[in-house]
Protein backbone atom coordinates (compact mmCIF):
# COMPACT_ATOMS: atom_id res chain seq x y z
CA UNK A 1 0.00 0.00 0.00
CA UNK A 2 1.31 3.57 -0.86
CA UNK A 3 0.69 6.54 1.35
CA UNK A 4 1.17 10.19 0.10
CA UNK A 5 2.90 11.61 3.32
CA UNK A 6 4.46 14.76 5.21
CA UNK A 7 6.02 12.79 7.24
CA UNK A 8 9.54 14.04 6.84
CA UNK A 9 11.07 17.09 6.53
CA UNK A 10 12.26 17.50 3.09
CA UNK A 11 13.34 20.12 0.71
CA UNK A 12 12.12 20.79 -2.79
CA UNK A 13 12.07 19.25 -5.14
CA UNK A 14 11.76 16.10 -3.40
CA UNK A 15 8.43 14.53 -2.87
CA UNK A 16 7.97 11.92 -0.58
CA UNK A 17 5.60 8.97 -1.08
CA UNK A 18 5.73 6.10 2.31
CA UNK A 19 5.67 2.84 2.33
CA UNK A 20 4.19 -0.32 4.78
CA UNK A 21 7.09 -1.87 6.84
CA UNK A 22 6.81 -4.92 3.96
CA UNK A 23 7.44 -2.18 0.76
CA UNK A 24 10.48 -2.47 -0.91
CA UNK A 25 11.36 1.27 -1.39
CA UNK A 26 14.07 0.57 -4.71
CA UNK A 27 11.35 -1.39 -6.26
CA UNK A 28 8.60 0.75 -5.77
CA UNK A 29 10.16 3.84 -6.79
CA UNK A 30 11.52 1.88 -10.03
CA UNK A 31 7.64 0.85 -10.74
CA UNK A 32 6.31 4.69 -10.52
CA UNK A 33 9.38 6.60 -11.76
CA UNK A 34 7.88 6.84 -15.16
CA UNK A 35 5.10 8.57 -13.85
CA UNK A 36 5.46 10.49 -10.78
CA UNK A 37 9.31 11.89 -12.36
CA UNK A 38 12.12 13.42 -10.78
CA UNK A 39 12.28 14.02 -6.93
CA UNK A 40 10.10 11.40 -6.03
CA UNK A 41 11.08 9.76 -2.33
CA UNK A 42 10.15 6.62 -1.63
CA UNK A 43 11.01 5.79 1.80
CA UNK A 44 9.67 2.76 3.82
CA UNK A 45 9.38 3.63 7.45
CA UNK A 46 11.00 0.54 9.28
CA UNK A 47 12.57 0.81 12.92
CA UNK A 48 15.57 -1.50 11.87
CA UNK A 49 16.63 -0.16 8.39
CA UNK A 50 17.04 3.15 6.83
CA UNK A 51 15.37 2.49 3.21
CA UNK A 52 14.90 5.06 0.26
CA UNK A 53 15.10 5.36 -2.83
CA UNK A 54 14.76 8.36 -5.04
CA UNK A 55 13.85 9.12 -9.03
CA UNK A 56 16.22 10.95 -11.00
CA UNK A 57 15.83 12.30 -14.65
CA UNK A 58 19.27 12.69 -16.13
CA UNK A 59 20.22 14.77 -18.87
CA UNK A 60 23.01 13.17 -20.06
CA UNK A 61 22.90 9.74 -22.14
CA UNK A 62 22.73 6.67 -19.84
CA UNK A 63 26.28 5.36 -20.08
CA UNK A 64 27.35 8.91 -18.84
CA UNK A 65 24.29 9.46 -16.67
CA UNK A 66 24.84 6.03 -14.48
CA UNK A 67 27.56 8.27 -12.59
CA UNK A 68 24.86 9.95 -10.78
CA UNK A 69 25.74 6.75 -8.62
CA UNK A 70 28.57 8.17 -7.41
CA UNK A 71 26.58 11.66 -6.25
CA UNK A 72 24.18 9.78 -4.44
CA UNK A 73 26.86 7.44 -2.36
CA UNK A 74 28.73 10.48 -1.55
CA UNK A 75 25.23 11.69 -0.16
CA UNK A 76 24.50 9.15 1.73
CA UNK A 77 28.34 8.87 3.28
CA UNK A 78 27.85 12.49 4.18
CA UNK A 79 24.41 12.11 5.79
CA UNK A 80 25.57 9.73 7.96
CA UNK A 81 28.94 11.90 8.85
CA UNK A 82 26.62 13.92 10.22
CA UNK A 83 25.57 11.71 13.07
CA UNK A 84 28.62 9.65 13.62
CA UNK A 85 30.36 9.83 17.10
CA UNK A 86 34.07 11.62 16.86
CA UNK A 87 36.59 9.61 15.92
CA UNK A 88 34.45 7.06 13.48
CA UNK A 89 35.87 5.41 10.57
CA UNK A 90 33.55 5.52 7.52
CA UNK A 91 34.51 4.14 4.15
CA UNK A 92 32.80 3.36 1.05
CA UNK A 93 34.01 0.01 -0.57
CA UNK A 94 33.88 0.86 -4.30
CA UNK A 95 31.35 1.27 -5.88
CA UNK A 96 28.55 0.42 -3.39
CA UNK A 97 29.24 -0.70 0.10
CA UNK A 98 29.32 1.53 3.33
CA UNK A 99 31.54 0.71 6.17
CA UNK A 100 31.25 2.01 9.39
CA UNK A 101 34.64 0.91 11.73
CA UNK A 102 35.32 -1.69 9.37
CA UNK A 103 31.71 -3.11 9.21
CA UNK A 104 29.53 -3.12 6.86
CA UNK A 105 26.05 -1.13 7.67
CA UNK A 106 24.56 -0.95 3.92
CA UNK A 107 25.32 0.39 0.65
CA UNK A 108 23.45 2.13 -2.33
CA UNK A 109 22.12 0.63 -5.77
CA UNK A 110 21.27 2.16 -9.12
CA UNK A 111 18.41 0.91 -11.35
CA UNK A 112 17.27 2.15 -14.91
CA UNK A 113 14.50 1.05 -17.60
CA UNK A 114 14.95 -2.37 -19.01
CA UNK A 115 16.75 -2.24 -22.94
CA UNK A 116 17.25 2.26 -22.02
CA UNK A 117 19.56 3.25 -24.88
CA UNK A 118 23.05 3.29 -23.56
CA UNK A 119 23.66 6.61 -26.11
CA UNK A 120 20.42 8.53 -24.65
CA UNK A 121 19.15 10.03 -22.24
CA UNK A 122 17.12 7.75 -19.94
CA UNK A 123 13.45 8.49 -18.93
CA UNK A 124 14.49 7.71 -15.94
CA UNK A 125 16.83 6.38 -12.56
CA UNK A 126 16.79 5.41 -9.44
CA UNK A 127 19.21 5.53 -6.81
CA UNK A 128 18.16 3.53 -3.59
CA UNK A 129 20.32 2.82 -0.33
CA UNK A 130 19.67 0.79 2.88
CA UNK A 131 21.12 1.44 6.05
CA UNK A 132 21.19 -0.84 8.97
CA UNK A 133 20.25 1.29 11.83
CA UNK A 134 19.34 -2.15 14.38
CA UNK A 135 20.57 -5.32 15.04
CA UNK A 136 18.10 -7.39 16.25
CA UNK A 137 18.30 -10.42 18.66
CA UNK A 138 21.73 -11.14 17.90
CA UNK A 139 24.43 -11.19 20.12
CA UNK A 140 27.30 -8.81 19.88
CA UNK A 141 30.29 -10.10 17.79
CA UNK A 142 28.19 -12.63 15.92
CA UNK A 143 28.81 -11.22 12.86
CA UNK A 144 32.16 -9.73 12.70
CA UNK A 145 31.86 -8.06 9.28
CA UNK A 146 28.50 -6.46 9.67
CA UNK A 147 27.33 -3.58 11.73
CA UNK A 148 24.66 -1.30 13.04
CA UNK A 149 24.52 2.80 13.61
CA UNK A 150 23.17 1.61 16.98
CA UNK A 151 26.30 -0.65 17.58
CA UNK A 152 28.54 2.14 16.67
CA UNK A 153 26.89 4.80 18.97
CA UNK A 154 24.44 6.46 16.64
CA UNK A 155 22.13 6.96 19.01
CA UNK A 156 20.28 9.76 18.40
CA UNK A 157 19.67 9.16 14.70
CA UNK A 158 16.83 7.44 13.33
CA UNK A 159 15.65 6.46 9.65
CA UNK A 160 13.66 9.20 9.15
CA UNK A 161 16.28 11.32 10.38
CA UNK A 162 19.03 10.21 7.65
CA UNK A 163 16.84 10.16 4.98
CA UNK A 164 16.23 13.91 5.31
CA UNK A 165 19.89 14.34 5.84
CA UNK A 166 20.63 12.29 2.68
CA UNK A 167 17.84 14.67 0.47
CA UNK A 168 20.12 17.87 1.61
CA UNK A 169 23.15 16.31 0.70
CA UNK A 170 22.10 15.22 -2.23
CA UNK A 171 20.54 18.38 -3.39
CA UNK A 172 24.29 19.92 -2.38
CA UNK A 173 26.48 17.03 -4.71
CA UNK A 174 23.82 18.06 -7.74
CA UNK A 175 24.00 21.66 -7.29
CA UNK A 176 28.03 21.04 -6.93
CA UNK A 177 27.93 18.74 -10.52
CA UNK A 178 26.41 21.61 -11.88
CA UNK A 179 28.73 24.40 -10.92
CA UNK A 180 31.94 22.47 -10.86
CA UNK A 181 31.56 19.40 -12.99
CA UNK A 182 31.04 16.18 -12.13
CA UNK A 183 34.64 16.00 -11.53
CA UNK A 184 34.30 17.98 -8.06
CA UNK A 185 31.64 15.20 -6.79
CA UNK A 186 34.04 12.46 -8.17
CA UNK A 187 37.10 13.90 -6.08
CA UNK A 188 34.32 14.07 -2.69
CA UNK A 189 33.61 9.87 -3.61
CA UNK A 190 37.22 9.24 -4.26
CA UNK A 191 37.86 10.14 -0.76
CA UNK A 192 35.41 8.18 0.70
CA UNK A 193 37.55 5.08 -0.63
CA UNK A 194 40.28 3.61 1.81
CA UNK A 195 43.52 5.13 1.24
CA UNK A 196 46.29 3.06 -0.24
CA UNK A 197 49.77 4.03 -0.91
CA UNK A 198 51.11 5.03 -4.38
CA UNK A 199 47.84 4.88 -5.89
CA UNK A 200 45.50 7.78 -8.06
CA UNK A 201 42.22 6.75 -8.63
CA UNK A 202 39.90 8.46 -10.80
CA UNK A 203 36.67 7.76 -12.58
CA UNK A 204 35.93 7.35 -16.25
CA UNK A 205 33.22 9.21 -18.33
CA UNK A 206 31.14 6.27 -17.73
CA UNK A 207 31.15 5.91 -14.12
CA UNK A 208 34.57 2.81 -14.51
CA UNK A 209 37.03 3.35 -11.85
CA UNK A 210 40.24 4.04 -12.98
CA UNK A 211 43.60 2.65 -10.94
CA UNK A 212 47.16 4.32 -11.59
CA UNK A 213 50.02 2.76 -9.60
CA UNK A 214 53.18 4.69 -9.22
CA UNK A 215 55.09 1.73 -9.76
CA UNK A 216 53.57 0.90 -13.30
CA UNK A 217 52.14 2.68 -16.03
CA UNK A 218 49.05 0.43 -16.68
CA UNK A 219 45.93 1.61 -15.54
CA UNK A 220 43.57 -0.41 -14.03
CA UNK A 221 39.82 -0.38 -15.29
CA UNK A 222 36.74 -1.38 -12.74
CA UNK A 223 33.69 -1.77 -14.71
CA UNK A 224 30.84 0.18 -12.93
CA UNK A 225 28.15 -1.57 -15.32
CA UNK A 226 28.15 -5.06 -14.11
CA UNK A 227 29.18 -4.30 -10.47
CA UNK A 228 26.02 -2.36 -10.26
CA UNK A 229 23.97 -5.33 -11.80
CA UNK A 230 24.73 -7.38 -8.11
CA UNK A 231 24.98 -5.16 -4.81
CA UNK A 232 28.00 -6.40 -3.20
CA UNK A 233 26.34 -5.85 0.25
CA UNK A 234 22.76 -6.75 -0.52
CA UNK A 235 21.41 -10.61 0.66
CA UNK A 236 18.44 -10.92 -1.47
CA UNK A 237 17.18 -13.23 0.98
CA UNK A 238 17.46 -11.17 3.78
CA UNK A 239 16.35 -8.40 1.90
CA UNK A 240 18.34 -6.43 3.54
CA UNK A 241 22.12 -6.12 4.13
CA UNK A 242 24.46 -8.81 4.76
CA UNK A 243 25.33 -10.09 7.51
Amino acid sequence: MTLLSSELSLPPPFTLVTLREVGDAFAHATRIAAEQGAGTMVYVGRFDLAEFAVVIEPDEPLRAARRVFYAGMTALADALTAFAPPETSMQIDWPDAVTINLGLVGGGRLGWPDGANEDAPPPWLVFGAMVRTVSWGEEPGLHPLATALEEEGFSDVGSGRLVESFARNFMVMTDTWQDRGFDAVAKQYLQRLPSERGVRRSIDQNGDLLIRRIETPDVERRSLLPALAEPSWLDPELGGPKR
